[in-house]
């Protein structure tokens, strides 16, 4: 039963978490004038969401017969993220030569915080499999 909370408390915390950082994402927007839903926001918040439910999922299913090798499973994710960015958003943000802040923004901010419960998740997994 304990190990069914983690993953409810993980995707509760994950959900919860980008829905208030999108709401003030907008709120962040709409003081600085720029678009609404503009930069693949919507689109970089859902992927994110999935990939890191993902990812967790498969780190926790494989928690037991990769004991040791969590650690190397988590950094594969997060490579796997990396390379969403640059075939989904990259070509988009940069297809005017440049990447702006807001557009850095619209990937960065939903991926920085995947990565930190992701990061603290993972960690309770391992502390419980040691």
């Amino acid at each position: 039963m304990k190990a069914t909370r983690l993953l409810f408390a993980f995707f509760i915390l994950l959900l919860s978490s980008l829905l208030i950082s999108l709401w003030l994402h907008l709120q962040v927007q709409q003081y600085l004038s720029i678009e609404k839903w503009s930069d693949m926001l919507l689109m970089s918040y859902i992927l994110n969401f999935i990939l890191a439910a993902a990812i967790f999922l498969i780190l926790y299913s494989l928690r037991k017969k990769f004991k040791n090798q969590i650690g190397f499973l988590y950094m594969g994710g997060s490579l796997l993220k990396f390379l969403i960015f640059f075939i989904f958003f990259y070509p988009a943000y940069h297809a005017d030569g440049l990447v702006t802040k807001s557009e850095f923004a619209a990937f960065f901010v939903p991926y920085l915080l995947c990565l930190i419960l992701e990061t603290v998740f993972t960690a309770k997994i391992l502390l419980k499999e040691t």
